[in-house]
């Protein structure tokens, strides 16, 4: 009669579990950064064409004011919960129309 083989033992158990476990986190982690990558660079010129924001006061619980640089150009915007409404523009680096001068 031959002996039956001896079962791996529970820490032998364990640490296969763990290595495994670390490696299919370290994949999801390159995975992830191969992704961010990818989009940065199909983004590519889109980041700088992007909308920015340059201040924004808020006007009540759900209200809010936005001057957001856009093109070459300045936007106030009146953002609610329903809607974006664009309020005034005027050319980047200039004092919008009506602004009282700054000390």
């Amino acid at each position: 009669m031959s002996a039956a083989p001896e079962a791996p033992s529970f820490a032998m158990q364990l640490g296969g579990t763990a290595l495994a476990l670390a490696f299919v986190l370290a994949l999801a982690w390159f995975a992830l950064r191969g992704l961010k990558a990818l989009q940065q660079r199909a983004a590519g010129g889109a980041t700088a064409d992007a909308p920015q924001v340059l201040r924004s006061t808020g006007v009540g619980p759900r209200e809010r004011l936005l001057v957001v640089r856009y093109r070459g150009r300045e936007y106030l915007l009146g953002v609610t919960a329903g809607a974006i409404s664009a309020l005034d523009s005027w050319p980047a680096g200039t004092e919008p129309p009506g602004a009282e001068p700054r000390l």
